[in-house]
């Protein structure tokens, strides 16, 4: 499989100037599902995104800039080849990822060849626990945040009986052992647990076990098409009247999917919103102009854009492109700081931290406009919305 070739209009007016001296373009591929389940969460809405940020933070370095895209198709055998084709054509930087079990092959022969690895999609908690690499970094977001930032909250607020519907493989086994974690150890319990294949149609027989547990609430560990069908099922159902739902990784374009009817109530954690305050708006809007069916961008695309920047400001700080490890070690020395995220750091162990943020979805009654779906019910600041830096197993901390 050739991946899509796609320079921006920045990485061309360089590559124009910088011929006499034979600059060598810095080469960022982005790697995710272009086609199926996660297409819409990611796709070519982060191609879009990573070329926004080399439009406006390509200047601050005098090279080239390459973007390329690939689709892994979930398949951790075309996810790897593509890799190895990319990384034997000299890119330095490989970004978004979702679908974990790719992502640890991709983390693993970054480390081999001294390139790097962003995740934006990727979310299995353990890229940076046991499986940490110097040179890799996850940006957005990850299990561990999303399960103990949602679980917390909840009980807190009361709601201790739960359910768990998750994705059978990695990423959904992951957040349904941190959302456990949580509600237990906030004095919550876990009435039942179901898990299902991903890119199950029918919902049926799960959702028939979660409402037999009686649970206050029905957590949905799984992404992309599979949390759009699982919702409306349990919609039909009648499950969103007997039960709170609840699904973090749930994003503004699920949600339209879906429509406000079946998912009004939902409670939902990201770091990232479009219409959260002026910065996010300008970025959204820029963004939507350039997609097809003009949707704002969720918070793995806007992770793109900001990874990115930092990245970039790294290499105009003098890190170099082709090291790998000393490109990630300059990122964790400078703080990060950008419209999408706010002020935040790189961890010793590659964990970006910033600001999380509890969302539910509005009735149709509140909602103000298409895109107007999420109400916001509390944040999380950067220091406690993530895994403590001490308890990840990750070999690069001091002490482990």
């Amino acid at each position: 499989m050739t991946p899509r070739f796609a320079a921006t209009l920045l990485a061309t007016t360089l590559l124009a100037t910088s011929a006499h001296a034979a600059v060598p373009p810095i080469r960022i591929a982005i790697l995710n599902d272009m086609n199926g389940l996660f297409a819409t969460d990611q796709g070519p809405g982060s191609v879009v995104a990573a070329e926004l940020a080399v439009e406006d933070f390509g200047k601050t370095v005098n090279r080239p800039i390459e973007i390329l895209s690939g689709d892994h198709q979930n398949k951790p055998d075309i996810g790897s080849s593509l890799t190895r084709q990319w990384l034997d054509q000299g890119v330095q930087l490989i970004m978004d990822v979702p679908n974990s079990a790719i992502a640890f092959d991709v983390s693993t022969q970054v480390a081999a060849h001294n390139k790097l690895f962003i995740g934006s999609g990727a979310g299995s908690s353990e890229i940076t626990g046991a499986r940490c690499s110097p040179n890799t970094i996850q940006w957005t977001y990850d299990t561990w945040s999303l399960g103990h930032s949602l679980g917390r909250a909840m009980v807190a607020q009361g709601d201790k009986s739960w359910f768990i519907l998750a994705a059978d493989y990695a990423f959904g086994w992951d957040l349904q052992a941190q959302t456990a974690d949580a509600v237990t150890r906030a004095g919550g319990s876990v009435l039942g647990a179901v898990r299902a294949p991903l890119g199950t149609p029918d919902f049926s027989s799960f959702l028939l076990q979660a409402q037999a547990s009686h649970a206050q609430v029905l957590m949905l560990a799984n992404p992309g098409q599979d949390t759009v069908n699982s919702l409306k099922q349990a919609a039909e159902f009648g499950l969103n009247k007997t039960m709170k739902l609840a699904n973090p990784t749930v994003n503004p374009g699920q949600v339209h999917a879906m429509g406000l009817d079946a998912a009004q109530g939902l409670y939902a954690v990201s770091g990232f919103y479009w219409d959260l305050n002026e910065g996010t708006r300008a970025f959204s809007k820029r963004f939507a102009a350039r997609m097809p069916r003009h949707w704002p961008p969720n918070d793995m695309q806007a992770g793109i854009y900001s990874a990115i920047q930092h990245y970039l400001k790294a290499v105009a700080a003098g890190a170099n492109p082709d090291d790998g490890r000393a490109m990630a070690q300059k990122m964790k020395s400078i703080p990060t700081d950008d419209v999408i995220f706010g002020h935040g750091a790189v961890r010793a162990d590659g964990r970006t931290i910033h600001s999380v943020y509890l969302f539910q979805v509005k009735t149709p009654a509140e909602s103000k406009g298409e895109w107007d779906v999420f109400t916001t019910k509390g944040s999380v600041p950067a220091e406690q919305a993530y895994r403590p830096l001490a308890d990840g197993g990750c070999p690069m901390v001091a002490g482990k």
